[in-house]
């Protein structure tokens, strides 16, 4: 039988999951509902399932191989930079589109709809919970900052060492691995789980009060276009005076993905493979890729923020200033590590909330078309982690414009994580 592209699966699960959710709530078919919900929870479970141990194996795995790069440092001080720098442009595009649009006025919502979220951010917990109170609560709770916290510490004092962490490094190297496959296996099973979680999202709410959402959709959608096919591509064309239509054709299988799991972390070994593929050194990539998938958030920690505030704003009738947006921007480029590169955004709306001081039960109201817009903020988040790699490595002139020139698209289907003998890991920490 021929083999259908993955890209193909995706689009089928999603066509499946509409058609089964409004078959779910026109017909008021329960089990089936039961179904798509039960299916959609699994596969965000299994991706949370291996979130932790990748994180805090990757961030600390990819420390270690800064030391075999030239100017360490400076790269990780420009990656950052950088980070910052199109975060600020990320947020500015969101804040704009919704002062012109004015997604919250006139959407016909009742205050009824809006609920307190389960989960909450502010500055105190964001600062504060930087570093754990032990290491087990971290893994067990998906404190995803936490765990970064302590990767980074294990991965500096193993440079440190140098040789007495070889045997340290040789193992988490084969447990990074590991992981990578079991997660590989998971990513296989998107088109059933893009299924579920698009099935739920209009067996739950229907499209009659998703229309009421159709300027805020379209304000975020807009946004996430603009920064993925506008700020991107002038910056690789400008800043690393490279092809951008070359740059989608070798990173389209992430972003794709990114756009299906709505998962960062879970799209992290593909991002980084093409990553490498677009002709940024690997031990440069295996920094970059995983510290962009935790805190790199454009889409998520950006421009939603910017345009659900200015939505719920006006739905309160409370009227922002220039104080206000400012706050937004600081909080966007600053916050933006409390995302964690889940699948929602949540914690990070609350907290731009909570320091403009607008009600926290605003975030009920997006609830209905979260799913739906979470897909593309993904997308927009896995692009920019694999952009700023290719500018930084572009201004330092580490950048191998032959293979970028040749990183052409492959079947995300034929995708298998590689990874480095734990020899070679040895070797590097030596």
């Amino acid at each position: 039988m021929p083999r259908v592209p993955f890209w193909a699966q995706i689009l089928l699960g999603l066509l499946l999951g509409v058609a089964l959710g409004w078959i779910a709530r026109s017909g008021d078919v329960g089990w089936l509902g039961a179904v798509l919900t039960r299916t959609g929870e699994i596969f965000v479970q299994l991706l949370k399932l291996a979130v932790a141990p990748l994180v805090f194996f990757a961030i600390m795995i990819s420390i270690t191989n800064l030391r075999n790069v030239h100017n360490a440092a400076r790269l990780a001080t420009r990656t950052l930079l950088w980070f910052m720098a199109t975060s600020l442009i990320a947020v500015a595009i969101g804040l704009l589109i919704g002062l012109l649009t004015g997604p919250g006025s006139g959407t016909g919502l009742s205050a009824e709809s809006a609920a307190e979220p389960q989960e909450s951010g502010s500055w105190l917990d964001f600062l504060t919970g930087i570093v754990p109170t032990d290491v087990i609560t971290p893994f067990t709770e998906l404190h995803v900052l936490q765990i970064v916290f302590m990767a980074a510490v294990a991965g500096v004092a193993a440079l440190k060492l140098g040789e007495k962490a070889a045997p340290l490094l040789s193992v988490g190297e084969s447990v990074l691995a590991l992981l990578q496959k079991a997660l590989w296996w998971i990513i296989r099973l998107a088109p059933i789980g893009s299924a579920g979680l698009i099935g739920t999202a209009v067996k739950d709410y229907g499209w009659q009060l998703i229309g009421k959402y159709a300027t805020f959709t379209a304000d975020v959608y807009m946004g996430c276009a603009l920064v993925l096919f506008g700020v991107y591509p002038l910056l690789l064309a400008t800043v690393a005076k490279v092809n951008p239509l070359q740059f989608f054709r070798g990173a389209w299988p992430a972003i794709q993905l990114g756009f299906v799991s709505r998962s960062s972390v879970g799209t992290m070994p593909l991002t980084q493979r093409v990553t490498e593929r677009l002709g940024v050194p690997k031990e440069y990539a295996s920094f970059a890729v995983p510290f962009g998938s935790t805190t790199k958030m454009d889409g998520c920690a950006s421009i939603y923020p910017a345009i659900a505030a200015v939505f719920i704003g006006e739905f309160y009738g409370v009227s922002l200033g220039l104080r206000e947006y400012l706050l937004i921007v600081v909080v966007s480029v600053i916050g933006s590590a409390a995302t964690a590169g889940l699948t929602g955004a949540t914690v990070m709306l609350t907290l731009t909330l909570s320091t403009l001081g607008l009600p926290l039960a605003g975030v009920g109201l997006l609830l209905a078309v979260d799913p739906i817009l979470d897909m593309v903020r993904t997308a927009t988040n896995v692009a920019g982690q694999a952009v700023v790699p290719v500018l930084v490595s572009a201004r330092e002139r580490i950048l191998d414009r032959d293979r970028y020139a040749g990183a052409g698209g492959f079947d995300v289907d034929a995708f298998e994580p590689e990874a480095r003998p734990a020899a070679a890991t040895a070797t590097a920490a030596a």
